[in-house]
């Protein structure tokens, strides 16, 4: 469960020492900081459950989305996600992993984010189709299409299979949001070889 100090503050309110004891909390394992001022109080719970409370607004995007949707084959352990107007890349490393963040187009981020409820945690997550385009908008950019294809099935390892079943008119409809060469050439890639 998610604690605050705030929460802990009135729960031991008969402390005379509330801090030394949310210190001694963590010292015996009781309490599991995951950023300032913000706890888990079970050792065991999933990284990915915990993302958007260390930093937000967040969702759980780039290459663990990628992986979770077994659109590429490694398995990702760092718990890489995307923000907005943050401008600078952040990552936190605690108890339940690395969670990094990364700046995506305000534009774009709304969009095609689903949330699900474990317990009693929330969790965002992009879908495949905006995933694979946040990664796009962040790699290093490519000078054409036979490039951009080169990063995807060589790079980045995607399948055909898996690229193939990936919904075409979301990826076009998001690559109106990002501003990148990237998103240049994978819109005009997607249109000369999958829109008829």
């Amino acid at each position: 469960m998610i604690i605050t100090t705030l929460d802990l503050k009135e729960k031991y309110k008969n402390y005379i020492d509330v801090n030394g004891k949310i210190k001694r909390d963590i010292d015996k394992g009781i309490l599991f900081p995951l950023v300032r001022g913000t706890y888990e109080t079970n050792s065991h719970t999933d990284g990915y459950l915990l993302a958007s409370y260390i930093y937000g607004p967040s969702y759980l995007s780039f290459e663990y989305a990628l992986s979770f949707h077994n659109i590429i084959p490694e398995r990702v352990v760092v718990y890489t996600n995307a923000t907005f107007n943050k401008r600078k890349y952040k990552s936190y490393q605690n108890h339940f992993g690395l969670f990094t963040y990364r700046d995506v187009p305000k534009e774009a981020f709304p969009y095609m984010v689903k949330v699900y409820e474990v317990d009693s945690y929330a969790y965002f997550i992009a879908s495949p189709e905006k995933a694979l385009c946040d990664l796009l908008y962040i790699k290093k950019p490519v000078l054409s299409i036979k490039e951009l294809k080169r990063m995807l099935f060589e790079d980045l390892r995607i399948s055909r299979d898996a690229f193939d079943q990936l919904n075409f008119h979301d990826i076009l409809f998001l690559s109106t949001k990002y501003i990148s060469n990237n998103m240049k050439y994978f819109k005009k890639f997607i249109e000369s070889e999958y829109i008829k």
